[in-house]
């Protein structure tokens, strides 16, 4: 604001000066053009950013009554889900933005030659490069995979099964259990060993044993996609669907004991630790000693069992299975694994089911958007390094930094308001919000892949022999960690993700480059759209540290109950009151909304909106109110903001999937549910008894 009005007068000063001086006037016109110029630019930049975008908003909707209408209207009328998508929003939107982003630095790495072999960006280059070499990947067909299906028909017994388990292990081959190796959930600075349950071909449990008309649908496709697939391997259409009704029952065997995801949410249930003796005893198909040490860990006296039913009703399904069916599973497994990485047959009918029939696409994304999407998930840190360089201003980390400050102030604020929490567990959760520690837009400290070896194509490189590289060096270097301290260094996402995380065992923060950008965040936009953006976000994080799941976590990050008993009852009783809400939700006839799984997101939400707008009352009392804009005030904008960031629309195969998976809300609850119970909002938008939008007092949920 201020440029502009020393600008405005400079222009107006110059044109008294040309007034009493005419001789003036040619050369001083250049002048006043460049001034203007540069005027409308300054003032077109300050519109553009504004923060929010009004030729989305649907202002004749009463935000009272519709509030998701109010701010999304007109964006809602205008956008159809492209084809190639499942849903589209303000997420989708971002990272779409984001790999194109990343394909530019990409394509600028390849092009310059500017990263020596054997640096990590030439590796990452390369390997997006041979992700793109179609013509190799369709000449190779099923070459790929042929090695391991051959060793799989060698199979004679269960122990020959277990065998092939172990030494495929590191490119992640088939098999009953999973192992992994992570931070020890009660001594989070030591890295542990984990028996876990595996994947199946369905997304989930509930695919499985729901036996609703959708879900019997479901598996029905199922088979018919095994059977299908089946045929690139020689079956015929009978052989294939014979194979496909014994794959079916015995992962629907499998999946029966597995936890609900509902279970899976508490982490006290996942943590069983055992001797060797005692797995042994639970589940003696095997012996585990030896077992585990083919695994790549020998020597191993206790291990962590995170389904411990699963394990026990492993031993009888697998002693009821004939061979021939483990071998057509694991044929399965090994083919469903790699199915998206063959040849472009193959890959198509893979998207059939899971793209389409599952999800409800229409067509695959672009071949350039799915390798760059599989090289940042494999060797994602190379490519944020480029990413960074380029589309990451310090300055943008420095005021992120000042908004975190200011959303922990807010937040302890909070904690030493509530009035249904102790004395003493305030200071517990005091000293717990103040031990966090906050990552914003990359590591200080980058991987180390030196030891990964990538091929370029023109040096014969192939893009299943670089996935296959990739899982190894990925699986030695977790089995490299095993019983040493854990590095907290390390970051769980790249810098080119748009997305952000809370990590209980770590107690951090975390937040890569490329969520802060619009809408989340632009640091040269209103604050008071920042606050209901990125601050919600930044909110958002910091509330899963006291979520039903992190709450669980001490300031250390070790699962150590630091709750009085009456606080955790308390704590629990608000908890039911935002899971009877959110189960109320009913975004698809005779499809809800799962309150209890998706409670520990609900609850960020609600903790999120909260800090975040008492951080911006913070930085409006230390900076000044700026006035309305756009005829908003800061309150208003602030929840506009808000409302934008989950605006978004989605297909309803990718609903229900979502409903049954993802333990987020839908977005339109997102947006507008954790209003309902807030006061502000109320206030801002003049909301009473009787609107859409208002809950009762007594019905209203405030937990932090």
């Amino acid at each position: 604001m201020i440029k502009k009005i020393l600008l405005l007068e400079l222009l107006c000063f110059i044109l008294v000066v040309i007034a009493c001086n005419p001789k003036m006037t040619t050369t001083v016109n250049e002048e006043v053009k460049v001034i203007e110029t540069e005027v409308e630019e300054v003032v077109e930049s300050m519109q553009t950013n504004s923060g929010i975008n009004l030729d989305y908003m649907d202002t004749s909707a009463d935000p009272a009554q519709d509030f998701w209408r109010f701010v999304n209207g007109k964006w809602l009328d205008q956008t159809e889900i492209p084809e190639d998508r499942t849903r589209w929003g303000s997420f989708d939107e971002l990272r779409k933005k984001s790999s194109e982003a990343v394909l530019e630095v990409l394509n600028e790495a390849i092009a310059s030659n500017a990263y020596p072999k054997g640096t990590d960006q030439y590796k990452a280059a390369a390997f997006y490069k041979s992700a793109m070499d179609t013509a190799s990947i369709n000449a190779a067909g099923l070459s790929p995979i042929m090695p391991y299906l051959t060793k799989i028909k060698e199979i004679k017994t269960l122990d020959d099964a277990l065998a092939y388990s172990q030494t495929h292990a590191d490119m992640g081959g088939a098999g009953f259990v999973g192992f992994a190796i992570f931070p020890d959930l009660m001594k989070s600075t030591v890295n542990a060993p984990y028996l876990t349950s595996i994947g199946l071909g369905l997304p989930d449990r509930d695919y499985y044993v729901a036996e609703d008309d959708k879900s019997v649908e479901t598996r029905t496709k199922y088979k018919a996609h095994i059977a299908r697939m089946f045929g690139f391997l020689g079956d015929t259409e009978e052989v294939g669907m014979d194979k496909a009704e014994r794959i079916l029952a015995l992962e629907t065997a499998l999946a029966t004991p597995m936890m609900t995801k509902e279970q899976r949410r508490n982490p006290t249930l996942l943590y069983n630790p055992m001797t060797m003796a005692e797995v042994n005893a639970k589940a003696p198909f095997t012996n585990w000693e030896k077992y585990i040490a083919g695994l790549g860990a020998p020597g191993l006296e206790n291990i962590i069992v995170l389904d411990t039913n699963y394990l026990v009703s492993l031993d009888a399904i697998l002693k009821q299975t004939d061979i021939n069916t483990i071998k057509d599973f694991y044929t399965w497994t090994e083919f469903n694994n790699t199915a998206g990485y063959l040849s472009s047959d193959i890959e198509a009918a893979n998207f059939d089911f899971y793209g389409k029939t599952l999800r409800g696409a229409e067509k695959q994304k672009p071949r350039w958007e799915r390798a760059l999407d599989q090289a940042s998930g494999v060797i994602g840190e190379p490519i944020g390094k480029l990413y960074v360089d380029k589309y990451f201003p310090p300055e943008a980390k420095a005021k992120a930094q000042e908004m975190i400050d200011n959303v922990k102030a807010a937040f302890a604020n909070r904690i030493n308001a509530l009035d249904w929490m102790t004395p003493e567990t305030k200071v517990k959760a005091l000293n717990k919000l103040n031990s966090f520690t906050v990552k914003i837009g990359y590591p200080d400290k980058w991987k180390d892949y030196s030891a990964l070896d990538i091929v370029d194509v023109s040096e014969g490189g192939t893009y299943a022999a670089n996935l296959l590289a990739t899982s190894k060096w990925q699986y030695a270097d977790m089995i490299s960690e095993l019983g040493q301290p854990v590095d907290k260094t390390e970051w769980g996402m790249s810098p080119q993700t748009v997305n952000a995380y809370y990590n209980p065992l770590n107690n951090e923060i975390v937040f890569p480059a490329a969520i802060l950008q619009p809408p989340f965040y632009d640091y040269k936009a209103d604050e008071a759209v920042n606050y209901g953006g990125i601050g919600a976000v930044i909110g958002h994080e910091m509330s899963h540290g006291f979520d039903d799941q992190g709450s669980r976590f001490d300031a250390e990050g070790n699962m150590v109950n630091w709750w009085t008993d009456e606080d955790r009852t308390a704590f629990e009783a608000r908890n039911q009151k935002l899971i009877d809400q959110f189960d109320a939700y009913e975004p698809l006839p005779g499809v809800n909304v799962n309150g209890q799984f998706t409670l520990g997101e609900n609850i960020g939400d609600l903790g999120g909106v909260n800090v975040a707008y008492d951080g911006l009352q913070l930085f409006l009392d230390k900076n000044g109110r700026p006035g309305n804009i756009d005829g908003f005030t800061p309150e208003q904008r602030f929840f506009i903001s808000w409302g934008t960031i989950w605006r978004g629309e989605i297909r309803d195969e990718a609903l229900i999937q979502r409903i049954k998976t993802d333990p987020h809300s839908p977005g339109i609850y997102r947006a507008t549910g954790p209003l309902c119970n807030l006061p502000a909002f109320y206030a801002a938008f003049d909301v009473k008894a009787g609107d859409a939008m208002y809950r009762a007092e007594e019905d209203r949920v405030m937990i932090w």
